[in-house]
C-alpha cells in the first residue's frame, strides 16, 4: 500500500463541480486583479476568523513582510521570533534590514518559549513575531502581556494555524497583525500561492492595502514604497469555495489525530501535545524520535510518505552567519530539527491508510 503525506486529488476530487465552476465565472467576468471576488473572499475569511480586517495578499511570505512594513520595521531594528519555522518568518524580518533575534522552542509544543522573551528585548527591539506551528497556538496571553509592558508590536505567523483557537479567540486576531497561508498543502489551500493579514485595527488595515499595491493611493500616485502584493481572483474564488469545509475539515483532521495518538500510546516517540487551552488544526501530526532517520527510511521502503518539518533551525543556517550563532545556541530547536517526523494527515486519509501507518511504526520499533 502507498500513503502520501497529502493527497491533494481527493479533496478536488469532492468539490470539483464547485471549485470549475468558480474559476468558470472569474474567467468569463475578466476581473483577475482584486475586484470583486477579491472583496468577497476577505469579507468570508474575516467572518470566519471573527476579525474586523481580512486584506488578501499574494503569499503568506508576502503576508509577513507587509506586516513588518506596516509595523514601521527598519533597518537595526529587531524582531523576537521562534528558529523552528519556515524560512519566510525570519527571511522576511532580514528583508527590511532588521535582525531577527532567536528565542528557542518550548520542546513539548515545538512553539516559542515564552519565558525567554524578556530576556532577549533590548532599545532596538520592536516586535515579537511568534509561530502557531503545526497548527497550535503560541501561548499569547503571556506575549501580550509582555509586549505590552515593553510597549511591543505583536505579528502572529499564523500560516499553519488557520481555524485554530486560543482560549476562545481565534489564531491571527490577538495580536497586532495576523498572517496566514494559502500554499497548496495549507488546510486552506489555493491552486497557487496565496496569502492574508488580518486586523482589528482600521489605520493599519488601510495601510496594508495601500502597501500591497506598490504604495499607491490612488493608482499611480505613490505615497510609500510598496510591493505587489495583492491575491488574485482565482486564488480568491477557489478559496472561497474551499472555506465552506474548512471546519469539517479540521475536525476530520483532530479525529486522524486522536487515532494515531491513541494507537501510537506505548511506543517510544513524543507524540503531539495539545495545550488545554487550545484547539489544534494540526496541519501537520510530528512525531519525535531520536531513530528518526532511520524509522523515515524504514517508512519509505514501506511506501509510506513522510516528511522533516525542519531539518535545520533557522540560526544555524548559512545565511544567517552573520548574526553570530553557534551549535548549541538553542539546544531544544537544534533537537526538534534532528528528531521530529510528521506522519501522513490529510481529511480524506482513511483508517486503512492510517491502520497501515501505525503497524510499521510498531513494527520499526519492536526490532529495535
Amino acid at each position: 500500500m502507498k500513503v502520501l503525506s497529502l493527497d491533494l486529488k481527493r479533496q478536488y476530487e469532492s468539490i470539483r463541480e464547485e471549485i470549475n465552476k468558480a474559476v468558470l465565472e472569474v474567467l468569463a467576468n475578466q476581473s483577475f486583479i482584486l475586484g470583486p471576488f477579491v472583496e468577497s473572499f476577505e469579507q468570508s475569511i474575516a467572518k470566519f476568523c471573527h476579525t474586523k480586517h481580512a486584506i488578501g495578499i499574494s503569499s503568506g511570505t508576502d503576508a509577513i513582510l507587509l506586516a513588518l512594513m506596516a509595523c514601521g520595521i527598519k533597518n537595526g531594528d529587531e524582531v523576537i521570533t521562534t528558529p523552528f519555522t519556515f524560512f519566510a518568518t525570519a527571511g522576511s524580518i532580514a528583508r527590511l534590514g532588521a535582525v531577527p533575534v532567536f528565542i528557542d522552542i518550548d520542546p513539548s509544543t515545538y512553539n516559542i518559549n515564552v519565558k525567554k522573551i524578556i530576556p532577549a528585548i533590548n532599545k532596538r527591539t520592536k516586535v515579537i513575531l511568534p509561530v502557531h506551528l503545526y497548527g497550535q497556538c503560541a501561548d499569547m496571553d503571556a506575549i501580550l502581556d509582555i509586549a505590552r509592558a515593553n510597549k511591543l508590536m505583536v505579528i502572529e505567523d499564523a500560516a499553519q494555524a488557520i481555524g485554530s483557537i486560543y482560549k476562545g479567540q481565534n489564531a491571527g486576531t490577538m495580536g497586532n497583525i495576523g498572517c496566514f497561508s494559502f500554499y497548496p498543502s495549507k488546510n486552506l489551500g489555493g491552486y497557487g500561492d496565496g496569502g492574508l493579514v488580518t486586523t482589528n485595527n482600521s489605520e493599519l488595515a488601510a495601510f496594508i492595502k495601500i502597501l500591497r499595491v506598490h504604495g499607491s493611493k490612488p493608482k499611480y500616485y505613490h505615497s510609500y514604497i510598496g510591493i505587489n502584493g495583492r491575491l488574485d481572483a482565482i486564488q480568491a474564488a477557489v478559496l472561497s469555495v474551499k472555506l465552506k469545509y474548512l471546519s469539517g475539515w479540521s475536525e476530520k483532521r483532530r479525529l486522524i489525530a486522536s487515532y494515531y495518538s491513541e494507537h501510537l500510546k506505548g511506543i517510544p516517540i513524543r507524540l503531539p501535545k495539545i495545550e488545554p487551552y487550545n484547539t489544534h488544526i494540526f496541519h501537520q501530526y510530528v512525531i519525535a524520535t531520536p531513530h528518526r532517520d532511520k524509522l523515515m527510511e524504514y517508512l519509505k521502503q514501506q511506501d509510506i510518505e513522510t516528511v522533516i518539518y525542519y531539518p535545520l533551525s533557522l540560526h544555524l543556517q548559512k545565511c544567517f552567519e552573520y548574526l553570530g550563532y553557534k551549535k548549541g545556541d538553542l539546544p531544544e530547536s537544534e533537537k526538534a530539527s534532528n528528531e521530529t517526523l510528521a506522519l501522513p494527515i490529510f481529511p480524506e486519509i482513511t483508517q486503512k491508510e492510517q491502520d497501515y501507518v501505525i503497524s510499521h511504526v510498531k513494527n520499526f520499533f519492536s526490532r529495535l
